[in-house]
């Protein structure tokens, strides 16, 4: 198994992405990490690199405020580029980056292309849960605006996803929604409603966003704009609230010793809150796996993008997208 890592893209590239590259390879020494980006760069931080990293020079880099559909095909040297051309090429069976979504998933469709059959690809993100099992959502962003049978697609792909990754036997899948009700929401959502319901799936009806941090369901089908907004809201409201607790717990010596009798349970809350334990985002529905880092991706975060990849290509994830959405 080789898995390409765009070493050049997020805010804290190329370190934090090469020491994350370098953790995960001496976890999974039977998996090769190839390392994509400028060798000049790259190279000082693989003095002591173990024997499966191996390094792909790519001369360019897409930045985060670049047009993503022209980025990618005016930059076919960048690092994400290359990264995807070797998962299309088969001399990697999965990339991961955490540079520009939308020069991503450009370079999903443009490079790899739809599995036949999908009409739209979709990010599909693990939000925390109190539980500690998450919940996967989908579409978060990839497309503004959709059709019901795309919400429909949507969740037989996070459905198998949830199996194929994270192992659940039957995820309970949901549509996102602003009453529970079988009849509630806009046309979009009375009419995916119906899609999802004979679907096969395990379809639970529709949720409303404040099941999501207590699972309603195991994966929440949206359009990308309205999951957009939910999950920002989440992060800001996570944000907020820590930075509150942060300034009371400070303002003097009694709310000081409660922080302190209080931290390790507030250290827990901030871990399940945390997106560097769910490692990245898969973008579902194009013929090749790719993995979205967040952002401000540090070595944690990147290791476990690696070890959520590792789990897709063993679980052959892409395939039983295929087959499932083909019927063959």
């Amino acid at each position: 198994m080789r898995i390409a890592i765009d070493a050049m893209g997020g805010d804290h590239a190329p370190d934090a992405i090469v020491q994350g590259a370098l953790d995960a390879a001496r976890a999974w020494p039977d998996t090769g990490i190839v390392l994509v980006g400028d060798e000049a760069r790259l190279t000082p931080l693989l003095s002591s690199a173990p024997s499966n990293i191996e390094l792909r020079h790519a001369d360019e880099l897409i930045g985060p405020d670049e047009e993503p559909v022209r980025a990618v095909r005016r930059k076919k040297g960048s690092s994400m580029v290359v990264a995807g051309t070797l998962v299309r090429e088969g001399a990697a069976d999965a990339m991961i980056s955490a540079g520009n979504t939308g020069a991503l998933m450009a370079t999903g469709l443009l490079i790899l292309g739809r599995i036949e059959g999908i009409e739209r690809p979709a990010l599909a993100p693990m939000m925390p849960t109190l539980d500690d099992v998450g919940l996967l959502a989908l579409d978060l962003g990839a497309n503004m605006d959709a059709k019901p049978e795309h919400l429909q697609q949507y969740g037989v792909m996070g459905s198998i996803y949830r199996q194929k990754v994270h192992g659940l036997a039957k995820p309970r899948v949901g549509l996102l929604n602003v009453g529970t009700e079988d009849k509630k929401g806009n046309e979009l959502t009375k009419a995916a409603y119906e899609l999802l319901a004979a679907a096969p799936i395990d379809f639970v009806g529709n949720v409303e966003a404040r099941d999501v941090l207590t699972r309603g369901c195991d994966v929440l089908v949206c359009d990308g704009f309205v999951g957009n907004i939910l999950l920002k809201a989440m992060e800001g409201t996570a944000g907020t609230v820590f930075g509150v607790l942060k300034q009371e717990f400070t303002r003097s010596w009694l709310t000081k010793l409660a922080a302190l009798i209080m931290m390790p349970g507030l250290r827990e809350f901030r871990r399940k809150m945390d997106y560097k334990e769910h490692g990245a985002a898969p973008l579902l529905g194009v013929n090749g796996l790719v993995l979205k880092s967040h952002g401000s991706s540090d070595a944690v975060a990147v290791k476990n993008a690696v070890r959520q990849a590792r789990v897709a290509v063993e679980g052959r994830l892409i395939q039983a997208i295929a087959s499932e959405i083909s019927g063959k």
